[in-house]
């Protein structure tokens, strides 16, 4: 990823904790449990300018980044498209439909090249397992997952729009190698980041009671 450079005056960055810093076990807070539960995606398809500068793209990364990690491997990285770099992945996905044998193939060029351009910024966030590790892969892969949603979050608290989406893209050999991916890389999702052109409205949620149980369950 090219090095973040770029200011914005109107970003508000919090820094990081330094190495070995005493922290907090916990944050008490009404507003960010709120939040969290009122937490939407918006459709990527939904989203305009602007994005998320780099300054505070930078900071969203960060807090990413910041999540359980067995063994402290850094199970994942991430690849930022934003410009012109967008419609170049448009074209590297209009090739890659075409090698498939499946109604991917027939999409139209338009819809193909414009599939990352439908948000200002987009983030691959990659999963990097080490299969030799002593660490599960499961647990490091899980570990990707938590870095999309973390950045899920952090782009809510910094006044942005975002979606989590893979599709065939996530999975396409084609793309991998368009991308530069290694044998024990994969996609873990592309996080759509911008600014909701409307609300959106709320979907079904899960009744919790009936997917959480006591252990033992009788007896």
């Amino acid at each position: 990823m090219v090095p973040m450079t770029e200011t914005s005056s109107s970003a508000t960055l919090t820094p990081a904790p330094e190495f070995g810093e005493p922290l907090a076990p916990a944050h008490p807070s009404a507003a960010f449990l709120e939040a969290l539960a009122r937490r939407r995606s918006t459709q990527a398809m939904m989203m305009t300018e602007p994005g998320p500068d780099r300054a505070t793209l930078e900071q969203m990364l960060t807090i990413a980044a910041r999540v359980p990690d067995h063994g402290k491997l850094v199970p994942f990285r991430f690849i930022v498209f934003e410009g012109a770099a967008r419609a170049a992945f448009g074209e590297a996905a209009v090739k890659a439909a075409r090698l498939r044998d499946d109604e991917v193939a027939d999409k139209p060029e338009e819809m193909l090249r414009g599939l990352m351009s439908w948000a200002p910024v987009v983030v691959a966030v990659v999963s990097v397992v080490d299969p030799e590790h002593k660490i599960p892969e499961w647990e490091q892969i899980l570990s990707a997952g938590a870095a999309c949603h973390n950045l899920l979050l952090a782009a809510s608290a910094t006044g942005f729009a975002s979606q989590w989406l893979t599709g065939w893209l996530a999975y396409d050999d084609n793309i991998c190698q368009a991308l530069e991916l290694s044998k024990n890389e994969r996609i873990a999702g592309f996080i759509y980041l911008g600014t909701a052109k409307e609300p959106p409205k709320e979907r079904p949620r899960p009744d919790v009671a009936a997917i959480t149980t006591d252990w033992p369950t009788s007896g």
